[in-house]
């Protein structure tokens, strides 16, 4: 059971045609999830497993991606804890963290219920997918769901949550463990992977995060040996130095995003998958535009050997965007499957 591309990705066997995921595959741009969202609220599609597998099945019978992610939201977590959390129609925690309200934080043990619901979703996913397609899980990174839990308006820079940099490693003894119960649920449900998505991880300058983030990482990480993936948003070579990012660490693989050379990462990276790269805003081009890009991009990979470019899951920088060009979508899949085979 699975997608044989991407088990050739995780286990670095060379192929000719990468296997393909997008992050946010399913969401706004899409028709099939705009339909659902007409009739149910946001909660309603993540916390209803029917409905969180009809959601994750849309891209995969639209766009035959390899791949289908769990549908589900990366603050859960948070509302779990007891931070409350609305949609009206961006998130909005109940209160937001501080030195006197971090004693208000549940458990771990406490909190697990709170993430259950994407058991059965996992399931449900699983069960309506071909047999001949993967299914990944994924959780938010320690720091990025401590920037939510921090910041009023989560916006560029994060000044308050470098000011309350001192809140964060108590924030991980109580968040940390429940991240490990709730990648353990996704992968006994069915997922193949799980990826840690750090999409905040990138405004800390490098030292910080190697000396305040990866260690929390590690221990997130360091159960479930070739399991789970890390996708760390902006940043660069400097904040991957570290033996988490090198042959023999436990992760099975990373996410880039464009700023990187996916050529250069595929030549120098020799353990698990590496995700990405194509940037999502070329997706906004007209058609024969963006065919034009697309078309370059992949040629660029195609030059390189099988063996070069072996663990390659073919993907953008980072998400879909809102209102992005169904047909760009659809192009980029057959582009990928038509230029490199």
């Amino acid at each position: 059971m699975g997608n044989i591309k991407f088990q050739n990705a995780l286990s670095r066997t060379p192929q000719m045609t990468p296997p393909i995921w997008f992050m946010r595959q399913a969401g706004r741009y899409h028709k099939h999830y705009q339909a659902l969202r007409a009739k149910h609220s946001f909660i309603e599609l993540c916390k209803n497993a029917e409905l969180a597998a009809e959601v994750a099945m849309g891209p995969i019978q639209d766009f035959d991606f390899d791949v289908a992610i769990l549908f589900s939201d990366l603050l859960f977590p948070l509302e779990a804890m007891g931070m409350g959390l609305t949609y009206d129609p961006s998130p909005k925690l109940g209160w937001n963290l501080t030195d006197e309200n971090l004693k208000n934080l549940r458990s771990p043990d406490e909190a697990f219920d709170g993430v259950l619901f994407q058991r059965e979703a996992v399931r449900r996913t699983r069960e309506r997918l071909p047999q001949d397609k993967s299914l990944i899980g994924f959780v938010g990174g320690p720091w990025t769901l401590f920037t939510y839990a921090i910041e009023t308006e989560h916006k560029g820079g994060l000044k308050d949550s470098k000011r309350m940099l001192r809140l964060f490693e108590p924030f991980c003894k109580k968040l940390v463990p429940l991240l490990k119960k709730n990648i353990q649920l996704q992968l006994d449900a069915g997922a193949e992977t799980v990826m840690i998505f750090d999409t905040s991880a990138g405004e800390l300058e490098p030292y910080l995060y190697l000396d305040r983030i990866v260690p929390q990482l590690e221990a997130m990480v360091s159960e479930f040996p070739k399991r789970v993936g890390y996708y760390i948003k902006g940043g660069t070579s400097a904040h991957l130095r570290h033996r988490l990012f090198q042959e023999g660490t436990p992760l099975a693989g990373l996410g880039y995003d464009h700023r990187f050379d996916i050529r250069q990462v595929l030549r120098g990276e020799k353990f698990g998958f590496v995700q990405g790269n194509f940037d999502q805003a070329l997706l906004f081009l007209s058609p024969d535009e963006f065919k034009m890009e697309a078309e370059r991009y992949l040629m660029n990979l195609r030059a390189l050997r099988p063996e070069e470019r072996a663990g390659w899951v073919s993907g953008l920088g980072h998400g879909v965007l809102p209102a992005t060009p169904e047909e760009n979508v659809r192009q980029f899949v057959r582009l990928t499957r038509e230029i490199l085979k």
